[in-house]
Order: C-alpha cells, then sequence, then structure tokens
C-alpha cells in the first residue's frame, strides 16, 4: 500500500543519526605491516524503511591476490562475492511491525534494496518476503539484540546476542518479531553453487 499523508498512517521516525562503525586496513609497505586506513564508515539508513540500516565495511569479489594492494574504492556491482571471494556487513533490522504498517510501501523498499542491496535483493523472493538464497556460506553474529531465523516448512529458530549460524547455501529469511531493532553482523564467503540432481 502506498504511503498516505495522514499523520496517523505515518511510519515512525528514523533515529536521529546512523550508526557507525570504525574500519581499520592494514597493508604492506615495504615487508612491513602499516596502517592503510583507519576511518569511521557511516551506515546507510533505507529511506522507505525506518530504522533498517546497511553497511558493508569490506569486499573481495574474488580470491584477493595479496601481492596487490587490497582496496575498496567504490560500491561493487553485487554485494553478493563469487567463488572465492567474501564481503562484510552489518545490518540493522527494524522491529517486524514497521513492515505491517499499512503506510508500509513494499515495492519502493523493493526498488531502494534492489540498488543498496544489488546482488542480495534479486534472490528475495516476491511470494514471501525475505526468503532467499545465495551461492554463499555465511557466518551470522547477532551483534545485538535477538533475532528470528526462519527456514523451510516454517521451522524458526529463536537467537539471541552471541549467537552465531552457519549458513550453507540455504534458502532462509531473517525475522525480527520483538519490539526493539537488532544489530547482525554477516560474514559472505562465496562458493561455487549446489549441483542439482539430473532427472
Amino acid at each position: 500500500m502506498r504511503r498516505t499523508a495522514s499523520k496517523e498512517r505515518e511510519l515512525p521516525k528514523r533515529g536521529k543519526k546512523p550508526t557507525s562503525y570504525r574500519r581499520i586496513v592494514t597493508g604492506n609497505v615495504n615487508g612491513k605491516s602499516v596502517v592503510q586506513s583507519d576511518e569511521p564508515l557511516l551506515a546507510y539508513q533505507f529511506k522507505t524503511i525506518p530504522g533498517y540500516q546497511h553497511t558493508l565495511m569490506w569486499i573481495n569479489p574474488a580470491i584477493p591476490d595479496l601481492s596487490n594492494e587490497q582496496r575498496f574504492d567504490r560500491y561493487p556491482d553485487s554485494v553478493v562475492p563469487g567463488a572465492g571471494g567474501t564481503s562484510l556487513h552489518f545490518v540493522t533490522f527494524p522491529p517486524g511491525s514497521v513492515f505491517a504498517d499499512p503506510a508500509f510501501d513494499a515495492e519502493a523498499a523493493q526498488e531502494e534494496a534492489l540498488v543498496r542491496l544489488r546482488g542480495l535483493a534479486d534472490h528475495f523472493e516476491k511470494e514471501d518476503p525475505g526468503m532467499h538464497k545465495t551461492d554463499t556460506v555465511d557466518y551470522a553474529v547477532v551483534y545485538d539484540g535477538e533475532m528470528w531465523l526462519e527456514l523451510d516448512d516454517g521451522e524458526i529458530l529463536h537467537l539471541k546476542r552471541g549467537d552465531v549460524v552457519v549458513q550453507n547455501g540455504t534458502r532462509h529469511a531473517w525475522r525480527n518479531k520483538g519490539t526493539k531493532p537488532v544489530t547482525m553482523l554477516f560474514f559472505l564467503n562465496g562458493a561455487r553453487a549446489r549441483e542439482t540432481s539430473q532427472a
């Protein structure tokens, strides 16, 4: 449903400012380890989903070659790495009530996700929003808050701070069934696609 002008149906306001994370990158100069960069990264706040934040900390689209300086100079064509590559993400999920609000515009949210989360949002299922599967092995850490992991056949696991999920290229969705935001840390490892059996 499209957003209306009615104040009663407006989505909740976003926080005063987005979260920031300190990122330190090391490198080699004349055979010695040095700090290549040390800077805060500001989380991207979705305009169409209040409270939803994403920070791409680093990405190697493919197997890194350590004989060359590792750099992350521009936003990638895909936040999902190819085989042998990796990517590291902080994601803050708002409570599920944000998506249940009558003023929530699912179409606009999908359009924004296709830009910010390209390569990942393409895999979100239209019939079951949030469910997706990628050719990656993911290490998912509950950094702050509580999260619910949904798998096939309606299986749901309740996760708490410090819990770790190893996602082996399986279909899943992350659901925040609580009343507070939850922040997750995702480390994606690009993998070869699972072979399907021939009929």
